[in-house]
This record gives structure tokens, sequence and C-alpha cells, in this order.
């Protein structure tokens, strides 16, 4: 289980889309404070999904083989064929020329953003998608050791990794976090494509795979 959360964890924290996000966030004005506040909104909605989770399976993870392990394991493998599928889509997309974006009303009054709005925008960029394959696996944890708890913390940590690198960056070195906070947005705006192939294959792979060896094992 614990390897299954830090993979699914360090994929979240890679995922472009949010990250862009959060990097323009950061860099705007006052933005160590607004990126603080994206970050416990980040934290607090991964925090509730997995109390949740443990609240509803009531501490008891369901037997191997039975209805609900099959249905946990059948989630995992449509949440791994969902990425796979993004990952080729990706892929025939690449070099294609890109239609215009409309610029986000959010993004046009980011300097004047306050954090309660940075807080709540954080749950509303999060990739759920990757987050549901957290949760079918959260759902075969019985928190019986203190290995079981470090499993859950290290599972939201591990998600948050990134933002919490740049936001202690940011805090320590605000004048030369602003050159390499438009250095990695320019990174990512260029290798948006091949980040998501990548951890989209990657995780595919690792859900689709192990969970058929659980069925048929």
């Amino acid at each position: 289980m614990i390897l299954d959360l830090v993979l699914i964890g360090l994929v979240i924290t890679l995922e472009p889309i949010p990250l862009t996000a959060y990097l323009l966030i950061l860099a705007s004005k006052g933005g160590v404070r607004k990126g603080a506040a994206f970050i416990f909104g980040w934290l607090v909605s991964l925090a509730i999904v997995v109390v949740a989770t443990v609240l509803v399976t009531g501490n008891k993870p369901p037997k191997p083989s039975t209805a609900p392990s099959l249905a946990a394991l059948a989630v995992k493998i449509a949440i791994g064929v969902f990425l796979l599928a993004i990952a080729v889509r990706q892929w025939r997309k690449m070099g294609k020329p890109k239609k215009p974006k409309k610029t986000p009303k959010w993004q046009t009054g980011i300097d004047n953003m306050s954090p309660w709005y940075a807080m709540g925008l954080a749950p509303l960029t999060q990739p759920w998608g990757l987050v549901a394959a957290g949760v079918a696996t959260i759902t075969e944890a019985k928190l019986s050791s203190w290995q079981s708890y470090i499993a859950l913390v290290l599972f939201c940590l591990v998600s948050t990794a990134i933002y919490l690198a740049l936001e202690i960056y940011a805090g320590f070195r605000p004048e030369r976090s602003q050159a390499f906070l438009t250095s990695a947005r320019t990174w990512i705006d260029t290798h948006t494509d091949q980040v998501i192939i990548v951890v989209s294959l990657v995780l595919g792979c690792w859900l689709v795979g192990k969970s058929i060896y659980l069925i048929v094992t």
C-alpha cells in the first residue's frame, strides 16, 4: 500500500496543470502568502478525502477476493486505462499546432487575488482522477499500526512535495525565486505534453498491471 500511495502522490504533485496555477500565484504580488493559502487548501482537501474514506470503510478493509475488494481493484484498472488513454491522446497531439486558449478570469486579477480565493482555488485544480486512485488504495488500509498512519500522511505530503519546496524557496529567497519561477513555468509550458505522457504511462501501467495480478492470484 505504501508504494502505491507514494507513486500516486508523486504523479499528483507532478501534474502540470495545477502546478502551473500555483506557479502563477506564487509569482504574483504577495505570492508567498497566497501560495501558503493555496497549499493549505490543497492539503485540507486531501486530508478530508482520506479521513472520509477511512470513516466510510469503518477502518475495515475488504477481504481479498470478495466483491468490495474486486470492486476496488476494478476502479484502479479503470483509472489506469483512463490514464493510458490520456497518454496516447497527448502523444498523438504532440507536434500539432495548438489552438489559442482563453485566459481564465482568475488569472487576469491574480495580483489582487486574496489568500482566501487562492485557498478555494486549490481544490478546484486538484487532479481528482488521480486522487480517486489514492482513495481506491486507501480502502485497502487498516489503521492498526503506526506504519499505516505514516502511509496516509506520506500520501498527503508527497502529493504536495513540489508545492512545499517552492513555497519554502520563495519565502527564503524571494528575489532569486522570481527568475526560477519564470523559467519553471516556461519549461512546463513547453514540456506539458511530455510530462503528462510519462506520468500517465507510469501510473497507468502500474495500476492496471498490479490490479490484474492481484485479481488473477
